[in-house]
């Protein structure tokens, strides 16, 4: 039987509006240019995984693990996995 070691991640909720928060968390090197034409034009979050691309819906997590990727993840599954310390 194993468990999760303990380890903190930095995660932001997708809520449908903060498109710029998201991209601006997912690709930091993203031109101020490309972050507002994705938010005036309301585009899905897609984000390069590991896996391949994937999207974030609205509700969704995204968190950026512990080598630097980053990925979406339902809020049921964020809600039993995660809690907030800070």
């Amino acid at each position: 039987m194993f468990r999760t070691k303990p380890c903190e991640i930095e995660a932001r909720q997708f809520d449908g509006t903060n498109h710029r928060e998201i991209l601006s968390f997912v690709y930091p090197g993203m031109s101020e240019d490309g972050l507002a034409g994705a938010e005036a034009m309301n585009l899905p979050i897609v984000i390069k995984t590991l896996e391949g691309d994937m999207t974030a819906s609205e509700g969704d997590w995204v968190v950026k693990g512990l080598k630097g990727e980053f990925y979406p993840v339902k809020p049921d599954i964020f809600a039993l996995k995660y809690e907030q310390i800070a």
